[in-house]
């Protein structure tokens, strides 16, 4: 586990989007972006899943603001607030000028400064793995929004168990190595309760994105297209194996 992430959280995360070296900075953008595009299908597919269609929406840990512009290109007809603990993140997410954002704030990681079920959704996208207690998060998203979407990698599986892994998610702070069982105890705990759910093993351009030569590309192609096929072929036996992006809409319980 990441000793400053979970020590320091605030002082982890604005070093993270405070990166001198401009060319890294542009390439972490680049590729939040394609996050970012991901997240946003998932949360139209669950939402579509369950006829839900959030007039005002929350994001909760929303970073450089890469998830909620792409939401919005999606859904039109929403409204939509954002918060996180860094600073540097949110002036970030305020200079890309999203259409229909309200607010975007820097907070304290534990209150959102807004009235209960202010919300028709909260997102937690990629954001419990990184909290040293996640259940007291989920409760007070579940506190400002009817409904909560979380996403998160699933790292409980064979794959991410290597030392080499746990020393890469560690690297980015994270602190738990979910399954959808953990995940699914964390929401009864929580107070909320799944409605829909769905397991991406992510595209091709995730695979291969910080590949740099023709031979790592060709390999990262491959990695693609098995676990491709192995998740569609058996899910549960995949997620022992090998990560994979999990996301679960959920209501109150």
């Amino acid at each position: 586990m990441s000793i400053e992430a979970r020590q320091d959280p605030t002082a982890f995360y604005t070093a993270g989007y405070s990166l001198d070296d401009h060319e890294r900075r542009l390439k972490m953008g680049r590729w939040r972006a394609i996050g970012a595009r991901s997240k946003a299908a998932h949360a139209a597919e669950l939402c579509a899943r369950a006829d839900l269609s959030p007039a005002r929406v929350v994001e909760i840990g929303c970073g450089d603001g890469a998830l909620l512009s792409a939401l919005s290109d999606l859904w039109p007809a929403s409204r939509f607030d954002g918060f996180e603990l860094s600073a540097p993140a949110i002036e970030i997410a305020r200079g890309r000028g999203i259409s229909r954002v309200e607010r975007l704030e820097a907070y304290d990681g534990d209150r959102i400064p807004v009235e209960d079920s202010t919300y028709d959704l909260a997102i937690l996208s990629h954001v419990l793995e990184h909290v040293p207690d996640p259940e007291p998060l989920l409760a007070e998203a579940a506190r400002v929004a009817k409904h909560v979407l979380v996403e998160v990698p699933l790292e409980n599986n064979r794959s991410a168990a290597r030392p080499a892994k746990r020393a890469i998610s560690a690297s980015i702070g994270h602190l738990h190595a979910f399954d959808r069982a953990s995940v699914r105890s964390l929401a009864r705990r929580a107070g909320v309760k799944p409605v829909a759910e769905l397991a991406d093993p992510l595209g091709r351009e995730h695979h291969a994105f910080f590949a740099e030569s023709a031979k790592s590309r060709v390999a990262a192609a491959a990695k693609w297209a098995v676990r491709a096929a192995s998740h569609r072929a058996h899910a549960p036996s995949a997620e022992r194996m090998f990560t994979v992006h999990y996301a679960v809409l959920t209501e109150a319980a």
